[in-house]
């Protein structure tokens, strides 16, 4: 806090000098230095930002392609463990007893009679159950004898099993276990034997149904006992569906090594919910004796895409999701947007150009296989066998990155979709970008205040020595240019001394007393206190707004220095001392005063600081490290407490005859208070400080103090954060 003696003296000079057009040489020098910092800083950011900004946004895309790939793989690997599973479990010696049992036993039930009471009965079921039921689901009109086999066989066997469940909610594992009907034919008993074998392979596999059906395409018997038992899928009201032509096609290669798979199609007897069939020649290779076909259900393939609804576990965020599309640009999985928001489904849909009846049907039956249009750009690529990304509009009308590609699995012409909102895949993007342009903002900032800062820096010397030679041309021979910087400013200040010198021989011992004097002075406080001091002030007081005050002490100091000598106390205490000085420094704070074992600084004070709370709060935190160094150093355990807060503090003289400078008030109080509130070393904050840092320091509460009528939280400066 030393002051300049030509710093007050050089402002009078100005007005005798002559204005002259043109800029200074701090103005000069102000656009050299900010010219070059700031096209440098541009320059370097708009490098780092194309550079970082690409790489993001191919880092996105990226990860959407590596999740299509891996569900892709998972969906084709999941049905091809079902066609594996359905191809050993048809060639299994129970599938093949079964198989010659109950086409037999089917072949028998054809002399069955039917009489008029059992039409009657059959009818019924279909007329006042089933169809009304099947028309309630579906929306559409049928028949009430469309579905009646026409063979005695069929009629029977839906009389014994068919009309059993009249509700359609009767226990699953009662239905699969309904084989033997007890009623003493061939087929009862075959049924009620080998029947099981079929039970357990729905239950164990999680199959929707399996059929068993002969040669002639007779359903000869099924799990689940649905109205598709007895029906002839060649001759029958099924015969155009694809489970029928799939299954002709897997019979006429007359080998058990064919494996038939069906696209999702609307299955009559499950009351049109979408399934898909996996349809296995029975036999071995002598010969086959009829198929069996496995129902899959629409969780099969839904477990796979959704990854059991674990979108953002398994990196696709809060809107990523993959789907399946079939060659009728259908879906083949169930939206994500649907599972997670059904009551705003409907209307996204109808504003991405679905039909409201058709998005209506969707929320209503909560599933979007064979229902949501899915006509995109990717889709459009993908069914052409490219794979790829695009970003554009999805099928509900929202922008969206989405990678794209056809899903290899044979018997299926499906593409897999792999898409997130382009708000989300981009964020780490947009983010890149807010942070680069505030970086930008805040160089070119820091730069201008640098800049404008040296250029004052090095034109003050010019300032100083134009101010001292217009008081040397009025006749004052007081003036001394201080010493300096070691160059050419340095040397014409000496030579403009030695002129001042030799003009003032008589007085040098008087100025270099009054040097001296004005030297301690201002080591003991700011250099305006100082003027006031030497214009006769007897109270000398200034308040300061927005100042950070730091009240430290050292703990356990007296136990270590009990047993030193006055000599190596003060040795101790001066190491402490040049380490805490050292710090301040570090961070911009300013020394107040310092006692044995205490240190009280300030940021603000002196020189206004917009950031004088952090600053406090590291140079605590740098205390803390200046006292574990020295118990490292030397063995001691000792601790600091520090208390911090931030407000108006006044300062000024303290007595007259022993001048101490010094600060007092209630930021200046509460700072000393709760540094103690615990009794425990560590930096502790009031709730002002902890409000305007919080965001660059952990803090744990540590307790309250009373400040001013009031009760005030302290926290306690986590040393991790």
């Amino acid at each position: 806090m030393s002051a300049d003696p030509s710093a007050s003296t050089s402002e009078p000079g100005r007005k005798h000098g002559r204005l002259k057009a043109g800029l200074s040489i701090q103005s000069k020098l102000l656009v050299m230095l900010l010219g070059v910092s700031l096209v440098s800083s541009i320059v370097i950011g708009a490098i780092g930002f194309i550079n970082g900004r690409q790489s993001l946004h191919d880092a996105a895309v990226e990860q959407l392609i590596t999740i299509r790939s891996m569900r892709a793989a998972e969906v084709a690997n999941a049905i091809e463990s079902v066609k594996r599973g359905a191809a050993l479990d048809s060639r299994n010696l129970s599938a093949q007893t079964l198989s010659r049992t109950l086409n037999a036993a089917f072949d028998e039930l054809q002399q069955q009679e039917i009489t008029p009471e059992q039409d009657a009965l059959l009818d019924q079921y279909y007329s006042d159950t089933f169809i009304p039921l099947l028309e309630e689901r579906t929306g559409d009109e049928y028949g009430d004898t469309a579905f009646i086999p026409q063979s005695n066989a069929g009629k029977y066997l839906q009389l014994q099993y068919s009309t059993k469940n009249q509700d359609f909610d009767a226990d699953y594992d009662t239905l699969l276990g309904l084989n033997d009907t007890g009623d003493g034919t061939s087929y009862s008993q075959a049924a009620g034997q080998y029947g099981d074998y079929f039970g357990r392979i729905v239950d164990q596999v999680d199959y929707e149904d399996a059929l068993l059906l002969n040669l002639d395409g007779d359903v000869v018997f099924s799990a689940y006992k649905g109205v598709e038992l007895g029906t002839n899928v060649n001759t029958g009201p099924y015969r155009d569906a694809a489970f029928a032509q799939t299954y002709r096609e897997t019979i006429a290669t007359n080998s058990v090594d064919a494996i038939g798979v069906t696209d999702f199609e609307r299955w009559i007897p499950s009351l049109g919910v979408p399934t898909m069939w996996v349809i296995s020649p029975v036999g071995n290779d002598s010969g086959i004796t009829g198929a069996i076909a496995f129902q899959l259900s629409i969780d099969t393939i839904n477990d796979v895409t959704t990854g059991s609804e674990s979108w953002k576990e398994q990196g696709l965020g809060d809107t990523g999701e993959v789907y399946l599309v079939g060659r009728d640009d259908l879906m083949r999985s169930t939206s994500r947007r649907l599972l997670q928001h059904p009551d705003t489904y409907a209307q996204r849909a109808i504003d991405g150009g679905t039909a409201p009846s058709i998005a209506n049907r969707i929320v209503e039956v909560n599933g979007t296989v064979l229902l949501q249009p899915v006509d995109t750009f990717a889709v459009e690529e993908a069914q052409a066998g490219r794979s790829g990304t695009t970003t554009g509009t999805d099928y509900l009308g929202g922008d969206s990155v989405t990678a794209y590609g056809p899903l290899e699995v044979e018997g299926l012409d499906w593409v897999v979709i792999a898409r997130i909102d382009s708000a989300e895949a981009f964020a780490p993007v947009a983010d890149f970008t807010r942070i680069v342009l505030l970086s930008v903002l805040g160089i070119i900032l820091g730069v201008s205040l640098l800049s404008l800062l040296l250029a004052q820096v090095f034109t003050r010397p010019i300032h100083r020595l134009v101010g001292a030679v217009r008081r040397v041309a009025e006749g004052n021979l007081d003036v001394q240019v201080p010493q300096g910087s070691r160059d050419e400013f340095g040397d014409l200040g000496d030579a403009f001394n030695d002129m001042a010198s030799s003009l003032r021989i008589k007085q040098d011992l008087i100025d270099e007393q009054h040097q001296e004097n004005e030297k301690l002075l201002h080591t003991l406080m700011p250099e305006s206190v100082a003027v006031r001091y030497k214009q006769g002030d007897e109270a000398i007081t200034e308040a300061h707004e927005n100042v950070s005050v730091v009240y430290a002490e050292l703990i356990g100091l007296d136990d270590y220095t009990r047993g030193l000598s006055g000599e190596e106390e003060i040795g101790v205490l001066n190491t402490l001392m040049r380490g805490f000085d050292e710090a301040a420094d570090k961070a911009g704070v300013e020394k107040v005063r310092t006692l044995r074992g205490g240190y009280l600084a300030s940021a603000g004070l002196v020189v206004p600081r917009v950031d004088n709370i952090r600053r406090s709060v590291s140079f605590a935190i740098n205390l803390v490290e200046v006292v574990d160094r020295f118990n490292a150093q030397n063995g001691t355990s000792l601790g600091i407490r520090a208390g911090v807060n931030t407000g108006t503090v006044t300062s000024g003289l303290v007595a007259r005859t022993n001048l101490a400078y010094d600060l007092w008030g209630d930021a200046v109080s509460l700072a000393y208070r709760v540094r103690s509130v615990t009794g425990e070393p560590g930096i502790y904050v009031s709730q002002t400080v902890r409000d305007r840092v919080q965001e660059l320091f952990t803090f744990v509460e540590a307790g309250t103090v009373d400040s001013a009528g009031k009760t005030e939280t302290v926290w306690k400066v986590a040393r991790d954060g």
